[in-house]
């Protein structure tokens, strides 16, 4: 998702508005303008003033906002198709009069006049329209033919087909597609297309040719999602239950769906985590201050917050915030002054008490602890510190667990799917088993929430984490 799509989207929503209000106040006027019309279509029966009549039309313009959100007409994308967008706002405009006039025939009282409905119908379907083509003709036929929102695309096939969207995005740069590289089936390997990654970037990889082998495709689908790129595909027959199904250029295109957390998904869940992170860091600073002091009484030798570093979105790393709950001589950082000591100890504890397999270690009975720390760590209030990584972005609310680099190092290719979005306070895995799950497991709920996010998820995750907190953690 490129960003100025992000920006043209969001502009797309105050235009839309004023066209709305625009129409409104247009069609005001043009009755007075032309009464013998307004009259044989419906007499004036109200008295409405001219500035309680824009009130009206600034109250009732967000219905029709919900409407065009409804009908898919916020979309992120440049490659949008004006006719078929234009089309959307027809329907969409009309189903938002059809529900005002559904209100004027319940309430008479409040409006009544057949001429500014109808013709309102038109003029805001104009002026909408209007609106939307001067944002498109800036997006793409000025700014996507510099190349800015561009989507850069890798063909792969041998075919025909490969040279003639070679040939059509050459010579349409308005469709926002720009060509990086073709490669043939026999050297779709994936060391290649991560050498063209690396050298020119790609956003999409479009698999041309239909008889590559499904093993080769599945390959480069892992490949996609591991690394947020969009695949696409010209296929022989339907088989994936997650895609979105296009003609581009008279052929049908199928266009795998990684996640919901694309565009407004991931607006949306940006907007919860500063919301919801805020007021729990409000709701919770009388503990939070609390157990700093708890800690410091304890154990005055280190710091108060343990600064842990992760492996966070994209490979990225940071510091994830938690009150340390460990004697500091025993705490795993550059900062300790007996850090070799510390991280042989660690390694000795692992070897012998952990519980886990795989990539991840729980060590049962871990004899570092504080009695504070033992406390906290029990009811993962060592965790609220996390609340301020959400707030300043490196984590989300909800997501995958965040892990060490030692453990991602551990992963098989595939598991790296789990880094393609923030990591979460709380997540799947808390609520289904918190640190008892095998990590296969964990993974497999995590991948579930990264194909199936909402923003109601997110909220029934959040809740279903205090009654996970209150129940006993095993040690």
């Amino acid at each position: 998702m490129k960003r100025s799509e992000i920006y043209f989207s969001a502009v797309q929503v105050p235009v839309d508005y004023a066209m709305i209000v625009l129409s409104a106040i247009s069609v005001f006027l043009l009755r007075d303008f032309l009464p013998e019309v307004s009259d044989i279509l419906s007499p004036k029966l109200y008295d409405l003033s001219f500035d309680r009549f824009v009130e009206l039309a600034f109250l009732v313009a967000p219905l029709f906002l919900v409407v065009y959100a409804l009908e898919g007409l916020y979309v992120i994308r440049a490659t949008r198709r004006f006719w078929q967008e234009a089309f959307d706002i027809f329907k969409a405009t009309s189903l938002g009069i059809v529900i005002i006039i559904i209100a004027v025939f319940l309430e008479r009282e409040w409006f009544s006049s057949r001429f500014i409905i109808l013709a309102g119908w038109l003029v805001a379907v104009v002026y909408v329209i209007a609106g939307r083509y001067a944002i498109q003709r800036i997006q793409k036929h000025y700014l996507v033919k510099k190349g800015v929102g561009r989507h850069r695309v890798l063909l792969v096939g041998g075919n025909g087909r490969v040279r003639r969207f070679a040939k059509l995005f050459a010579k349409r740069p308005e469709l926002g597609y720009r060509v990086v590289d073709i490669i043939e089936s026999a050297s779709a390997s994936l060391r290649r297309i991560s050498e063209i990654r690396e050298m020119k970037g790609i956003d999409e990889i479009v698999v041309c040719d239909p008889t590559i082998p499904d093993d080769e495709q599945e390959k480069i689908l892992d490949y996609c999602q591991i690394h947020n790129i969009s695949f696409k595909y010209f296929p022989t027959m339907l088989q994936t239950s997650r895609f979105a199904l296009r003609i581009f250029n008279g052929e049908p295109l199928i266009e795998f769906q990684n996640t919901p957390l694309e565009g407004w998904g991931r607006v949306a869940k940006r907007i919860f985590d500063i919301l919801a992170s805020t007021l729990l860091i409000l709701l919770f600073s009388p503990f939070m201050i609390a157990i700093a002091l708890l800690i410091k009484i304890e154990d005055k030798g280190g710091p108060i917050i343990y600064r842990n570093e992760r492996i966070g979105e994209g490979g990225k790393k940071f510091f994830a915030y938690k009150f340390r709950y460990m004697k500091w001589r025993y705490c795993v950082t550059r900062a300790n002054p007996d850090f070799e000591e510390a991280l042989a100890f660690e390694k000795e504890l692992i070897a012998e008490r952990s519980v886990r397999k795989g990539p991840l270690y729980k060590i049962k009975d871990d004899p570092r602890k504080t009695r504070i720390g033992a406390f906290i760590e029990k009811y993962s209030l060592d965790e609220l510190p996390q609340f301020f990584n959400v707030l300043f972005g490196s984590m989300s609310l909800v997501g995958p667990r965040p892990h060490q680099k030692r453990e991602v190092e551990k992963y098989h290719e595939y598991h790296r799917r789990l880094l393609t979005i923030k990591p979460g306070i709380t997540g799947m895995a808390q609520i289904s088993g918190r640190s008892d799950l095998p990590f296969e497991d964990e993974y497999r709920l995590d991948v579930y929430y990264i194909e199936n996010w909402s923003l109601w998820l997110d909220i029934l995750i959040c809740f279903k984490t205090v009654g996970a907190i209150l129940r006993r953690r095993k040690n």
